[in-house]
């Protein structure tokens, strides 16, 4: 006989003996086998003649897949006997562990391959007897699986059996991945798919050791990142490849930063002594947030930190200059901007604040009086929700209600108390509200209950108040305040310093002409010449306190001879209503967008005594 035909009853007689144990499929043999679709208690996968003794020579492959990742081998605690090693005692040789790594399976071992053949990457070999001591899991679908028995050898093992499934953890990440498993998490991304916020997982298939796995959260310029976890868990690395008797074996950190960046840790979870942190929010200081997974250990199954991660954007949009230090503190200046717009904080997540403390935003308005002398902040809406509020904000500073409150700190005394605002349907508030400083400093502060800040205003899409400023009254206007006297005079400019400033482009005044208590007031307006007939080029307006939404009175070029008819204007329409001048007074705003300078104003007053309707004498004199 040759040997070829030999070799083919050799090959024969091998078939023969293990078609009684395994089934045999359309264009496979009993040691080349597929495994399609798998799903657990399935898809049966064992050894060659199993539960019998498997021969010698044998060189078996299995195809696993399953129809979504991740495919798991559920063969933790299953019986494993694949050893083959010679001893001429066979009574008396030793049982090997089970182990894994090529050089300590030289005869018999089974070889997993993460992928759908012997060209994808290797997870491990192992050989030996006893309980296999951890499942495995792929990183996608499939799996190929090597079966490789020695020629020569003892017939006493028994080989290996296991169920195959996939293991739920698999989710539709929303941005880009480079490499294995590194991410870039960006809010384009989420926006593309019309989501608002973004899911991570743990890894929970195998991975390498000395392995790190990232995720670059990026926001755009304007935005802030939040990470926070729903669920955290932090457990012993269970089935590392290699053995690491070390601190922080396996660790979780994240960075306020776009790279690692030791100085920028926000915080590490660590296998060894970190303990769960659950509905936490971790909040980038900028628009990158950076998280690293790393291991020095690797795993057959998973990682040893369990987590469920959920990361969304918020735009942190400022319209002054932040305040360091703060949460939510502007500063405006004069010398940036000279007016401008802002609102409460687009930022919702300031209203998610676990403490009893109020949440207390500032708008700081600061001027230096060598340019500008006043502020004008105009409150043109409110929209705060009040849940405790039944009376309709009546007293908005001791009520348990969102507000706003404003102030100038220099004049805050016993006397000047600080406008407090906290519901459009006050009936002391005309809408829009304008505020005119007596200094060259302002502070608005909004606060907001906690209890209820998060249900009423996190993530909504409108605004708690929205305001504008303008810094306004420069040197060429003179003295912003004209005290309370039984007569006066204003000019315009103001010549003291018209030959030391260049004369500006466009002006605002605004005069302020404070009277006495229970005194009339008798305005002359003796001169008042504009560059031109037009608004633009010169307007005056007169305010009284008790009517400030709108003019008493405004004119133009056109039609200066109306201030022929002003008259006398009583005490009751010089009482304030809602100001932060506790006086009473006339105010004047002049403004011109040309060449204010050629304009010229004077402005005389007289105080009067006011009587009574019901006084004898019910007409009002000349004090003398």
């Amino acid at each position: 006989m040759t040997s070829v035909e030999k070799s083919k009853n050799q090959n024969l007689g091998k078939t023969n003996f293990l078609s009684i144990s395994i089934m045999t499929f359309h264009d496979q043999t009993y040691c080349q086998r597929i495994f399609k679709d798998c799903k657990l208690q399935t898809c049966y996968v064992q050894s060659a003649a199993y539960p019998g003794v498997y021969p010698r020579g044998l060189h078996c492959t299995y195809q696993l897949s399953t129809r979504l990742p991740f495919i798991k081998l559920y063969i933790e605690n299953e019986e494993f006997n694949v050893d083959g090693q010679r001893c001429e005692n066979i009574i008396t040789c030793p049982m090997r562990p089970i182990s894994a790594g090529v050089n300590n399976c030289p005869y018999d071992y089974l070889k997993i391959y993460d992928g759908k053949n012997a060209l994808s990457k290797e997870i491990g070999t192992f050989c030996g007897m006893g309980k296999f001591p951890f499942s495995i899991i792929g990183s996608s679908q499939d799996l190929f699986v090597e079966f490789v028995t020695s020629r020569a050898g003892p017939l006493l093992n028994t080989g290996f059996h296991f169920n195959v499934g996939n293991w739920p953890g698999h989710v539709e990440t929303a941005g880009v991945r480079n490499g294995s498993c590194d991410w870039i998490l960006s809010s384009k991304d989420l926006n593309n798919r019309g989501s608002t916020e973004g899911i991570f997982l743990s890894i929970v298939h195998w991975y390498p050791p000395n392995m790190r796995c990232t995720y670059l959260i990026q926001g755009s310029a304007n935005q802030i990142v939040r990470v926070y976890f729903p669920s955290l868990r932090i457990n012993k690395i269970e089935s590392p490849i290699e053995p690491y008797d070390g601190d922080c074996g396996e660790s979780l950190t994240l960075y306020d930063s776009d790279r690692p960046d030791d100085s920028k840790i926000i915080k590490t979870f660590c296998n060894t002594f970190s303990r769960p942190m659950e509905k936490h929010d971790f909040i980038s200081s900028k628009n990158s947030l950076f998280v690293s997974f790393d291991s020095k250990t690797g795993s057959y199954s998973g990682s040893s930190i369990y987590y469920w991660a959920h990361y969304d954007f918020f735009n942190n949009t400022k319209f002054g200059n932040p305040i360091p230090g703060t949460e939510c503190d502007e500063e405006f200046s004069a010398l940036n901007k000279e007016f401008g717009w802002f609102r409460s904080p687009v930022n919702t997540l300031i209203y998610k604040k676990n403490s009893p403390d109020l949440i207390r935003c500032q708008y700081k308005f600061t001027t230096d009086r060598r340019i500008f002398a006043r502020i004008l902040l105009n409150i043109e809406s409110i929209n705060f929700k009040n849940p405790y509020s039944t009376g309709g904000c009546m007293n908005c500073v001791a009520e348990k209600v969102d507000k706003l409150i404003v102030w100038e700190p220099s004049l805050l005394t016993n006397v000047t108390k600080p406008i407090c605002v906290c519901s459009n349907s006050s009936e002391r508030i005309v809408k829009p509200l304008v505020l005119t400083s007596l200094t060259d400093n302002v502070i608005m502060e909004m606060q907001v209950d906690p209890s209820v800040s998060a249900i009423n205003y996190f993530k909504a899409n409108f605004s708690l108040f929205e305001a504008s400023y303008k810094f306004v009254h420069g040197p060429l206007c003179g003295p912003p305040i004209l005290k309370a006297a039984l007569d006066g005079e204003l000019r315009f400019p103001y010549q003291d310093v018209l030959s030391f400033i260049e004369p500006p482009r466009t002006i605002h005044c605004v005069w302020d002409i404070q009277v006495n208590e229970g005194r009339d007031l008798s305005l002359s307006f003796e001169k008042v010449k504009f560059v031109s007939r037009d608004c633009q080029d010169g307007r005056l307006d007169i305010y009284l306190p008790s009517r400030i939404k709108n003019p008493f009175l405004t004119v133009c070029g056109h039609n200066v001879s109306a201030l022929k008819n002003i008259g006398v204007i009583t005490s009751e329409e010089l009482i304030p209503k809602f100001t932060l001048d506790p006086h009473r007074f006339v105010q004047l705003h002049f403004t011109s967008q040309t060449t204010p300078s050629r304009a010229a104003i004077k402005v005389v007053w007289t105080e009067l005594f006011h009587l009574s309707r019901t006084s004898s004498a019910s007409k009002t004199i000349k004090n003398t």
